[in-house]
């Protein structure tokens, strides 16, 4: 999808031009008021760029140039707000066959019973939506969206009016859309531990502008970005369960393009199941030589990539290479002394953390 508009809005100018993947989950990720929701708002034709072009596949939906722009409701889009707005005199039920409503039988990419056990509504389908909590409500929306057989999927911050346990009930089913559909979905949000849950793609805006766009894994280490600055800078590996250690309930993850193995303590899964993993810089600490005697499970060998100031003086981040998975470390520049560090330097990582996302 190539995305290029021009908006004046009241504090900036929204002004990118993108090219984005045509699969998987693209998220725009950005502080509050940096201009989302307003680019989404133009892909989905509710804002109208006087400068603009989008076209998806061989489908142009505006093309300023050429006075082109194709309506909302002509658009075979799904999109899902904040809060679900679903019809509170209908059931669930009826609420999923009110999307099913708008396109023919013969072109429905997704059939009901599908989209109920993505979402898993089996329970909720007779319940009327002021019965629902608001993960429910979301799961609902989403469905009812999908129903529609949009070419894309267009979320709108759908996890910002959840609490905490309901975030966590809700972002399993997102998952399962991400690896389930064969549509692009575009996820806006200002919350990095959603993106990380989510992503294949990030979009980073401020101020109208996108600063980087690239694959998430590319994008967390860069050291030019704010991303790695503030304290919970992280990389994400998409690895595969390996060998498990019963005696110790402690499970091994395959890195991708190399023979290294992280463990962490966990339940058994299937070998070969595709795992995402991830590691915050602060659980990053170096060493000249191999410890020995450690109580800290995972010592790698790295390498320096590069070194930069963090948000603190007292601080470096340093970009690392484990055998072709990126890793950052958050160290203090009296640290970054002692070990003598510049680029291209051997070193052994101690990760003393790995979350298993999912």
């Amino acid at each position: 999808m190539h995305a290029r508009f021009r908006l004046p809005l009241d504090s900036f100018t929204l002004d990118v031009d993108l090219e984005l993947p045509a699969r998987g989950v693209t998220a725009l990720f950005g502080p509050s008021g940096s201009g989302k929701t307003s680019l989404l708002r133009c892909i989905a034709g509710l804002a109208q760029a006087p400068e603009g072009k989008l076209t998806l596949g061989d489908d142009c939906w505006q093309d300023s140039a050429r006075k082109r722009f194709v309506p909302t409701h002509k658009r075979a889009l799904g999109y899902v707000f904040q809060e679900a707005s679903l019809f509170a005199h209908l059931s669930v039920e009826d609420n999923l066959r009110f999307g099913l409503k708008r396109i023919a039988a013969a072109g429905r990419r997704l059939q009901q019973q599908q989209a109920v056990a993505l979402l898993g509504l089996e329970d909720l389908l007779q319940r009327m939506p002021q019965h629902l909590s608001g993960g429910e409500r979301q799961r609902v929306g989403i469905a009812r969206a999908l129903l529609t057989s949009p070419r894309i999927l267009l979320l709108d911050e759908p996890l910002s009016a959840l609490d905490a346990p309901r975030k966590a009930d809700i972002l399993p089913y997102l998952e399962r859309l991400h690896r389930e559909l064969d549509i692009p979905i575009l996820y806006v949000s200002h919350a990095l531990d959603e993106v990380i849950r989510v992503a294949d793609h990030l979009v980073l805006l401020d101020s109208g502008r996108a600063l980087a766009s690239g694959p998430l894994q590319a994008m967390l280490p860069r050291l030019d970005l704010p991303l790695a600055q503030g304290d919970d800078a992280s990389v994400v590996i998409d690895g595969a369960a390996a060998e498990y250690d019963r005696d110790y309930q402690l499970l091994s993850l395959r890195l991708p393009h190399s023979d290294l193995r992280l463990r962490v303590a966990h339940q058994p899964i299937a070998y070969g199941q595709p795992l995402r993993l991830r590691v915050q810089a602060r659980d990053v600490s170096l060493s000249l030589q191999q410890p020995q005697h450690s109580s800290i499970l995972n010592l790698l060998p790295v390498r320096v990539m590069a070194v930069a100031a963090a948000d603190n003086p007292a601080h470096l981040l340093v970009q690392l290479d484990m055998q072709g998975s990126a890793l950052l470390a958050r160290i203090t520049r009296y640290s970054s002394d002692q070990l003598g560090l510049q680029p291209g330097q051997a070193l052994w990582a101690q990760i003393k953390a790995v979350a298993l996302l999912g």
